[in-house]
């Protein structure tokens, strides 16, 4: 397969933290800190209520705002939930979708993650399509089962244009938030998976130019041997996203 030039991607996922002044202010510092020219796309994803304030902190730079979950329907009696184009109106260029922690905790099926990948993309937004096996599923030599049956599912019945839009994130979820990591060689096995099934099923060229990122307690100090990979693209952040200085550390292993 060709290797093509695939921009980095650091996206942080605060998840449920931060208060409105907490939110606004980790941007502005992040704004600072990350003033200068960078090879790396970078996103952050705060709390719904903080949005719009974070939105308006970072006027003026090029740091993308992304939402933590969408609705797949536009609008209706669905209290509770926020749709795509409300996301788009608040200012959101990209959006999590699948997170490990929405699958098992909420309940949330690749169906689910399907529809909502649909409705993100229907409005121009580009979706973050997460996958990733259990310890259990790993230990039983099931990774690539579960993670290509994910992937397959999210992208079912969205053509090859509509997918180069977004980007993969495989997040094992036995090393969400527990400080244990793929070592980088796991990790490039399954992105290099990842991107030869959706050579089978999308064709050679998305293969080449779609964005594979890895998410698992990525910090500053195992960063630059992650994204040294040549399958992958990026990081998904979660712990140390929440923290200006160790986010920008990643930013700036993703630059060199």
């Amino acid at each position: 397969m060709t290797t093509a030039y695939r921009r980095p991607v650091i996206a942080g996922n605060w998840k449920l933290n931060k208060t409105l002044s907490e939110a606004t202010q980790t941007a502005r510092d992040l704004k600072a800190r990350l003033a200068g020219a960078s090879t790396a796309e970078v996103i952050i994803s705060p709390v719904f209520t903080a949005l719009g304030s974070v939105r308006s902190a970072l006027e003026g730079s090029a740091i993308g705002l992304a939402a933590q979950n969408v609705y797949p329907e536009d609008q209706g009696a669905f209290t509770g939930e926020v749709s795509a184009p409300l996301l788009r109106d608040v200012g959101c260029r990209y959006c999590i979708v699948g997170h490990s922690e929405r699958r098992h905790l909420m309940g949330e099926t690749d169906a689910a993650v399907h529809a909502k990948t649909k409705a993100l993309l229907a409005h121009d937004l580009q979706p973050i399509i997460c996958v990733g096996e259990t310890l259990e599923e790993r230990e039983a030599g099931a990774t690539l089962k579960i993670v290509l049956g994910q992937l397959s599912a999210a992208l079912a019945d969205i053509t090859p244009e509509q997918a180069e839009k977004g980007m993969i994130a495989y997040e094992p979820v036995w090393a969400i938030g527990t400080g244990r990591t793929a070592s980088p060689s796991d990790a490039q096995n399954v992105h290099q998976a990842i991107r030869a099934r959706v050579e089978e099923t999308h064709g050679s060229a998305l293969a080449r130019s779609l964005r594979i990122l890895y998410g698992g307690s990525v910090k500053p100090a195992n960063a630059s041997d992650l994204l040294a990979q040549p399958d992958i693209d990026g990081a998904l952040v979660g712990g140390a996203s929440l923290v200006a200085e160790s986010f920008a550390a990643i930013v700036n292993a993703a630059n060199q």
